[in-house]
Parts: structure tokens; sequence; C-alpha cells
């Protein structure tokens, strides 16, 4: 009730465009992440209520590669991404004149997930993972016992999800150590509830997917403590702020088109509404909100209308919220 209270007074207070107050419906577009979804859920069932149907909000889940498509083509104005815009994603946008902002929201932990039965994997070290999921193990690292002898003779079944994912990305990088180096045999889906439903019906399967899915679904999936040197860290919030849950902690983002902002109050007004509550709704969602001073950062870079990103089109693993927020904005190539 707060939130909506809040919504209602930033929307009375600045007023919706004219088209609005004319009694039109404005339609604000969002694509992307499935991870980042849960979050833009929250925010967008909080604007709704209180603008009362004249704003319409539509949200699809086509991965952040999916989103970036779209996006890059302007035609979406939001695009949820759960990693950095790519250097040909920023060609494509360059080319049809779409310019962007780009704002982190809160923090993720990646997690990777096994079944209940499973009582073997209780922690996996990230050369293990690595075992597994790169490409030379197609084919050819198939059962649990290659991975450490003591383990079930027993064929691994995987899930993770697709190629048009930021997650997919994010963990072959931190893992594999090159963005989209997997192997393919395994059972993917841009729909996590799929990857849920995939580990939950099989003793032998592996999986991952973003921390918001397993809290959602922790009493029917275990999640793997990672070892990254300094032994076993489980996927947490405080984990996450400590710095300790590495190298799967990672950053999400929403992107804004820049002339949407700037000709349209009533997306100026969404995204204001959401980098104000977001870090109460991201925690409600289950993932980790920036600290106080990076969310004054980022509202500081979305009231200057700073356009760009600060990662030059290469994603990075093990960064820090300081890394990321006390960046300049670059729009080359």
């Amino acid at each position: 009730m707060a939130l909506m209270n809040k919504c209602a007074a930033v929307i009375g207070g600045l007023g919706i465009a004219a088209s609005v107050a004319m009694g039109q419906t404005s339609t604000i577009r969002i694509d992307g992440s499935s991870t980042v979804y849960p979050v833009t859920e929250a925010v967008v069932e909080e604007f709704s209520a209180a603008s009362r149907g004249k704003v319409k909000l539509t949200i699809g889940v086509s991965g952040t590669g999916g989103g970036f498509k779209k996006f890059a083509r302007g035609e979406i104005d939001i695009s949820n991404a759960s990693r950095p815009i790519s250097t040909g994603e920023m060609e494509e946008a360059a080319k049809n004149g779409v310019e962007y902002l780009e704002l982190p929201v809160c923090f993720d932990a990646l997690t990777v997930v096994v079944n209940t039965q499973n009582d073997w994997a209780k922690t996996m070290t990230v050369a293990e993972l690595k075992k597994i999921w790169e490409p030379g193990a197609q084919g050819t690292i198939t059962k649990w016992n290659q991975i450490r002898p003591e383990w079930p003779n027993e064929k691994i079944d995987l899930y993770g999800p697709g190629t048009d994912s930021g997650t997919f990305d994010y963990f072959t990088e931190a893992v594999c150590g090159k963005a989209k180096a997997s192997r393919g045999d395994y059972a993917a889906s841009e729909d996590d509830n799929v990857l849920v439903q995939g580990v939950e019906g099989s003793k032998y399967a592996l999986g991952y997917f973003g921390f918001s899915y397993y809290s959602a679904h922790a009493k029917r999936l275990t999640a793997v403590a990672i070892d990254n040197g300094k032994g076993g860290i489980l996927p947490s919030n405080e984990a996450v702020i400590a710095g300790t849950y590495n190298p799967l902690s990672r950053p999400l983002f929403i992107y804004v088109n820049k002339k949407a902002l700037q000709e349209r109050p009533e997306v100026k007004q969404f995204v204001e509404f959401y980098l104000e509550n977001v870090k109460e709704l991201a925690a409600e969602v289950k993932y980790t909100p920036l600290p106080d001073s990076a969310y004054e950062a980022v509202k500081s870079r979305f009231a200057k209308l700073q356009a760009g990103t600060v990662f030059g089109g290469h994603s990075e693993t093990g960064l820090t919220i300081d890394d990321i927020v006390k960046r300049e904005t670059k729009t080359g190539k």
C-alpha cells in the first residue's frame, strides 16, 4: 500500500502524457531477461495499480539476447538484461539510431542446483563445473563419477538457459572462461520454470539459473555451494554483499530507450518509480539490492540522461558495484 501511494503521488504530481490525460492508453513495452523479470514485474504491478489502466505495461521474456535484438531495432522501450550490452548489439542500436541508458538495479547470485535426493554434490569447485559444461565435455563427460570417482556411476541430466539468455552468457564466461563457450547436449530453455521442473524431476540432474527462481522453489531443489579456492560458499544476499560468492555474483540491469524517455513522460515516470522503489522490491523477490550510494549514482546517471555503457561491449565477471557505478559511460563501438 505504501508503494502504491508513492506511485500515485508520482503520477499525480508529474502528470501523464497528453494522450493519456485525454483518456487514451499508453503502452510501455518491456522484454528481455527472465532473471530480471521478477524484479521488473514487481515494479510494474505497483505502477499499474496506481495508474488505473492509463498506462499499459507489457513484459516479454525472450532472454537478454532476444530482448536486446528488439531493443536495438527500437521495438521496445526497456530491455531487462542479466549481462551488459555486447559490441554487436551496440553497433546494431547505433545503426538504428537507438540511444540508451544503462541502469544497474540489483545484484544476483547465479545458482547451481541439484535434485533434493542428491546427497553427494553438496559442494563443487569452479574447475568441476567447467569440466561438466565446457564445449569439450559434450559426449565425453556424461556421468557423475567422471567428476569425482566416489560419486554415482549415473548419467548427469543437465538443464540450463538457452543461448539467448544473459545467464548463459555470464555463467559460461565465469566458469568456462569465454561467453557462450558451452557444451550443447543439455536441456535448454529461456523459461527458468522449465529448468526448475527438469531438475526437480530427475535425481541425477544439475542445472543453473538466477537466485530468485531458486528461492521461490527452495523446498523443491538443493543449491550447490561453490568453491572458488576458499571453501564452499552457498548463494545468499549476505555472500553477495560480502563479495565471497564468486565468480557467480553479477549485476542486473534495465536498458532504457533515451528517445522514449525524452518524448514520453509516462516512460520517464515509470523509470523514476523503478529506481525509487527497486531496493525494496528487489529484496522482496530475493535479489540483493545495491547500496544506497550506488542507487544515488544510478539516479544521477538517469537524471542527466547519461547514455551509453560502462562495459565497452564486453562482460566482466567478479566486479563490485563500485566498479560499475564509478565508471563513465561510453557510447562508441
